[in-house]
Formats: structure tokens, sequence, C-alpha cells
């Protein structure tokens, strides 16, 4: 059985950095997590800089609080941003349970952060897809078989699981019978533009795969958090 603190850390493990769609801990963004016998939470976030965007900044600490706050049991809740040149704004913001507007008024509205959580979204769809195919293609699975596949028959595992999800939270078909593989407006991939689709997908992947490794080592530097894809790597 998890204690109250595990029960909140597991919490956060689905909220994500919304460029690198990464869990916040797995990237070592949650510097503590307290919970007092009451079910008070507190949750401190690090940022690998403190010039990361303030959109981004603010969509993981009001992530973070969402989730935690969902929780049954858990009384108040408190996620600050650390060292960050907007943490009084962003933290003050989350205490009155306001959006990004009551952080910074007239900068932005929040369906301009709605637009944007689904743009990377659309990007991380697109980046694990393409890692899907390719390990399809790897194993020899032919282009024409590859269109034609289900969700039914994708390998299980955690990319096929994260597409999935991705593909249900941007209402697109998720179904055991719909396409294994998608375009941007849900419709499946053709044989004809399948090698397009998929040099595009591999270039944004490595963006991503490029932005998470500086990350990592802004925190290893500014923080002195080691990389945990080095540690697995030993």
């Amino acid at each position: 059985m998890m204690s109250s603190r595990e029960r909140v850390l597991d919490a956060l493990s689905g909220v994500r950095d919304p460029e690198l769609d990464e869990p916040i801990t797995s990237l070592r963004f949650v510097s503590s997590c307290t919970v007092s016998h009451d079910g008070d939470v507190e949750v401190l976030l690090r940022l690998p800089t403190p010039q990361c965007a303030p959109n981004f900044a603010f969509l993981m600490a009001a992530d973070a609080r969402e989730a935690v706050r969902r929780l049954p049991g858990v009384r108040a809740v408190s996620v600050q941003l650390e060292d960050h040149y907007t943490s009084e704004e962003i933290n003050a913001a989350l205490d009155r349970g306001e959006g990004f507007r009551g952080a910074f008024p007239g900068e932005t509205d929040d369906d301009e952060l709605d637009a944007l959580r689904e743009l990377f979204r659309r990007k991380a769809l697109l980046a694990r897809q393409g890692r899907v195919c390719s390990g399809l293609l790897a194993t020899g699975v032919d282009r024409e078989t590859l269109v034609a596949m289900t969700v039914a028959e994708l390998p299980d595992g955690p990319e096929t699981a994260r597409c999935l999800e991705l593909r249900r939270e941007l209402g697109l078909p998720h179904a055991p019978a719909a396409p294994a593989l998608i375009a941007g407006d849900g419709a499946p991939l053709r044989t004809e533009t399948l090698d397009t689709w998929l040099r595009r997908a591999r270039l944004v992947s490595l963006s991503l795969e490029s932005n998470g490794g500086i990350c990592r080592s802004l925190l290893r530097v500014r923080h002195g958090v080691a990389d945990p894809t080095e540690e697995m790597a030993r």
C-alpha cells in the first residue's frame, strides 16, 4: 500500500512538461513533496532555468496542483515554483485558484494556453507515432501492411499507450478498430505519403529528445541533479 507521499508523487507522474511530453517526476522537476498528517500537501517545482517560458511554467504548476487536488483525502494543496523570474506572479495566481490571466493580466488569455497545449500534444503524437512506425518497419512489416493495421494490432508498450492517450486527449480515433497510425486530421496514413510523414516525425522526435537533453544538462549544472538517462546507461 502506498504512503500519502507516494500517492502524491504518483499523481504528479501524470503531469508532463508540455513541450517535451515527459513526466515532471522523471525530469526531476519536483524538488520536494511533503504531506501533513491532516492531508495538506506542499510541492516545490524547480525548472532547468529561471528563464523558462512563463506559459510553460504555469501549465506545469497548474497541472500539478490539479492532479494533487483530485486525490482523495487531500485537504489544502500548495504548489510553488522555485527561483523562476515569474515565480511570484505564478505562485500568487495559483494560491488564488486563478488561471494564467490572473498571473499576467492583459498578457494573454487562457484559451491561448489551451491552443498551445494542443499544439504540443500534436507534436508529441507525431514523434511517438513515428517511433512506433520505425519499430514496426524494423521488424519487417511492409508499408502496405503497416498502413492497413488497426490499433488492436499495435504492439503493447509505453509508446503505443501514450500514442493512444494523446489521440484520446485530442479527440482523434483511438478505438481498437481505428487505424494504427493516423495523420493530424485523424485520417489513416497512405503508402505513398508514408516516407514523407515518417521523415517529419523523426525530425520532431529528434527536436524533443535534444530539448530534453538540454533540460537535464541544465538541471545537473544548476541544481546538481543527476541525469536519470545517464544512470540507466551505466
